[in-house]
């Protein structure tokens, strides 16, 4: 899959095309509902796949603010929008020549010039153009006029909600973990270089590897989580490969022990390497208890060691 940031560059590399209309952020079942139907008619009509989205959050532009936080970077929305088999991303900024366009301009000089769709795929409740003032039913008025068909796609209900990536925010605000994977189909993780952390785990017995969080980024409310940490290697022939391993992460501020930024110190089990410097990714499975603030050190370490063992258990390994 090819990735643009420019119309021009897009415009410039286009064909005609089918195009997935959205922010797609976190790229839930419901997205991947809507680019799967657009890579499929894509294919049909000999058109090339393309989805179309935004760098900046609209909302967060028009604020001046971080009001919206994001579920994923756009390295990770662009691998999951591959592994859904669009041939091309196009990911511009939202500012202000885009902002202020005409619902009737976006359809014409973006989506029928720009992107030169012959078809447009949508969601029953994308809107588009200055205020969002277009609807889906404007898309299909503007489509006959310039020249692409529209596919509008039903909103995607599990567990008896319409999935959405407010509800998957939602989901991670209350540690739910469990249920972000089930809307998604795969995991939340983060993922960094290890940094240097204030050693508290080591000086108890319980060595953790330390990433910290960007506080512009949707994450899981402060807690314990039962996690698998996956660490880069390299192979004998200069590839790289992911190391998988049982781990138990702590997200939060450390109350207990001061006043830190929030961050996530992940304890791997059955590990003793020196990985400082080193990327690594973790993935949440599930929740074990929310963060607690203890009495005294003694306190803490006795409760991190019950934490080691759930979650060993949860893990199938032995104590």
């Amino acid at each position: 899959m090819i990735l643009f940031t420019s119309l021009l560059e897009a415009k410039e590399y286009l064909g005609p095309s089918a195009v997935a209309l959205g922010n797609f952020d976190g790229v839930h079942k419901g997205h991947q509902e809507l680019i799967k139907r657009c890579v499929s008619i894509a294919r049909e009509k000999g058109l090339c796949s393309v989805v179309f989205t935004f760098l900046n959050h609209p909302v967060n532009e028009i604020a001046g603010k971080t009001m919206v936080k994001s579920i994923m970077t756009l390295k990770e929305k662009a691998q999951a929008v591959e592994a859904l088999g669009a041939d091309v991303m196009v990911a511009i900024p939202f500012i202000d020549n885009v902002r202020t366009s005409s619902p009737e301009s976006f359809a014409k000089e973006i989506l029928a010039e720009d992107l030169h769709a012959k078809h447009a795929v949508c969601g029953f409740n994308y809107s588009f153009g200055f205020k969002g003032a277009g609807r889906p039913e404007d898309l299909k008025a503007f489509g006959k006029k310039f020249g692409y068909d529209v596919t509008v796609i039903d909103e995607f209900d599990m567990e008896g909600r319409t999935v959405s990536s407010t509800l998957i925010r939602q989901k991670l605000a209350e540690g739910d973990v469990a249920a972000f994977a089930r809307l998604t189909g795969r995991r939340y993780n983060i993922a960094g270089r290890v940094m240097q952390g204030e050693h508290f785990g080591r000086t108890m017995g319980f060595p953790t590897v330390n990433l910290s969080l960007h506080n512009d980024m949707a994450l899981p409310m402060n807690g314990v989580y039962v996690t698998e940490i996956y660490v880069k290697r390299t192979d004998y022939l200069g590839g790289t490969y992911e190391e998988k391993f049982h781990s138990v992460t702590n997200v939060g501020n450390k109350p207990s022990v001061g006043q830190f930024a929030k961050n996530a110190e992940t304890h791997i089990f059955n590990f003793n390497e020196d990985i400082y410097g080193q990327e690594v990714r973790v993935e949440f499975i599930d929740l074990l208890r929310p963060e607690i603030k203890f009495n005294d050190i003694a306190e803490l370490s006795a409760q991190i060691d019950k934490d080691c063992i759930a979650a060993r258990e949860y893990h199938g390994l032995q104590a």
